[in-house]
């Protein structure tokens, strides 16, 4: 599936191709510090399929407790994070934040939940939480 995202205030903007069934969401507490929320939602790009069409993200590079790095991207006028990958020098998958993605009604639910452990004990039952009348 072809996508385009940006970020909040337009500055970056891209596009890629994604399977729309491979949403994972992760519940690490890097990825909660790095989003501000309680987990991070995020798909693969198929191979080689990234392109920036506008901006230039800043980077971060995070290093886990086992050595492993990842570079992050977020626009550095609005602060939205792009996307995740390896800090080759031209990766071949990008893992993006679904938030940024213009089509991102049009996934699937997430079949996959990673880092578990890590999830704040109320984020199991949020859909059972009572909606306020502009929720949903």
């Amino acid at each position: 599936m072809k996508i385009t995202g940006t970020c909040h205030c337009g500055q970056i903007t891209y596009e890629a191709e994604v399977d729309p069934i491979t949403i994972t969401i992760c519940h690490c507490t890097d990825c909660q510090r790095l989003t501000g929320t309680a987990w991070r939602a995020g798909i693969p790009t198929l191979p080689n399929t990234f392109k920036l069409n506008t901006g230039t993200p800043k980077t971060y590079i995070k290093t886990a407790a086992s050595g492993r790095q990842r570079l992050h991207a977020f626009c550095s006028e609005c602060g939205s994070p792009i996307y995740a990958t390896s800090t080759d020098p031209d990766p071949a998958i990008v893992g993006l934040r679904v938030g940024g993605i213009d089509q991102r009604q049009q996934f699937h639910t997430p079949q996959r939940q990673i880092w578990g452990q890590s999830a704040l004990s109320w984020a199991r039952d949020l859909w059972m939480v009572q909606r306020s009348n502009d929720a949903f």
